[in-house]
């Protein structure tokens, strides 16, 4: 009988067992889960037991005219209540999708922000028999295994995977709405900057953007002591910017992201002969069991596309070194 009973609680537990519990544990009522459920209360009871069985302890204290939750209970209910929106939500993209050519793709949020969706009308236009998914988030995915079907990455070329493509490079620069500039006196040198609100990333200091930080336009500049008006943080590039396009302060700004602001006069470069370049660089990383796809390929060509105009856009000079792949 022990050995039975052992092997009945390695045995995977049913889906349907979870589903009744967890919705006997929502109403504290077997007669409501089975009316939600359109089953019978017998049913229900015999589902719970079952799962009881195969657990192997009480998940409810019966009671007269309730019901209440075990300890294990709540443990199982705060697992079931995070897996099965998930499992459903997934079975409704599956079926949304079957049938249908879709592009997943995962970035940073500055990036689809600044970059991708102001572009991404114009695909949409063309292909509209394409689906795009896009998920904004700064994790670096396994492309052979993760759900998505491409990644655009900010990093050095050393921290990117085989078969990268660079998209583009940029350089970091002092950039002010026309009406900030105009409303105060001219800037004409470096310490000038000091008179106005400087806006930076909170966390700049404690990453890997170091090089994207007022202090170090301060030491190239030979301003080690300059102190601004005043700071302004934010988390994120499209915050900083945002901030800058409506006469906050001045921001040090990656050009590639700004190109379009500063080509239609949003923006202002204050001081450009005092830009700074950057190690970085924007790739372009599909993954294996998607590249052959035809709507994939056709993104990617857009995407390249894109980038060649971005680079025009800010003067970058093509380097057959750096814009094929990474072998």
């Amino acid at each position: 009988m022990l050995h039975s009973q052992t092997h009945l609680r390695s045995r995977p537990i049913s889906a349907g067992h979870l589903r009744a519990f967890e919705a006997v544990a929502r109403h504290l009522n077997f007669r409501a889960a089975a009316e939600e459920m359109a089953l019978t209360q017998s049913a229900v009871s015999r589902q719970i037991q079952s799962l009881e069985e195969e657990v192997g302890v009480s998940l409810f204290l019966r009671h007269t005219r309730a019901v209440e939750l075990t300890g294990a209970g709540a443990q199982l209910l705060l697992a079931v209540q995070q897996s099965l929106p998930r499992i459903d939500g997934a079975v409704r993209q599956i079926r949304q999708n079957a049938g249908r050519k879709s592009v997943s793709l995962t970035t940073f949020a500055s990036f689809a922000s600044m970059w991708l969706i102001p572009r991404l009308e114009a695909f949409q236009r063309d292909n509209p028999e394409i689906d795009i998914r896009i998920d904004a988030s700064d994790v670096a995915l396994d492309m052979d295994i993760a759900d998505v079907d491409i990644a655009l990455r900010y990093g050095p070329r050393e921290h990117m995977p085989p078969g990268a493509h660079r998209l583009f490079g940029e350089t970091i620069t002092p950039v002010a709405s026309p009406w900030l500039i105009k409303s105060n006196p001219a800037i004409k040198a470096p310490a000038d900057i000091a008179r106005f609100t400087l806006i930076e990333a909170g966390d700049a200091h404690r990453t890997h953007l170091e090089w994207l930080t007022w202090r170090r336009w301060f030491e190239v500049n030979d301003m080690l002591r300059a102190q601004p008006r005043r700071w302004l943080y934010f988390n994120y590039a499209y915050q900083m910017v945002q901030a800058a396009l409506t006469g906050q302060g001045v921001v040090l700004a990656r050009s590639s992201l700004i190109a379009e602001s500063l080509a239609n006069g949003d923006l202002v470069e204050v001081l450009p002969h005092h830009r700074m370049d950057s190690p970085m660089a924007y790739w372009l990383i599909t993954g294996p069991r998607s590249a052959p796809r035809p709507e994939i390929q056709a993104f990617c060509e857009w995407l390249q596309a894109q980038a060649e105009t971005t680079r025009e856009t800010i003067g970058e000079v093509p380097d057959p070194d750096t814009l094929d792949n990474i072998d």
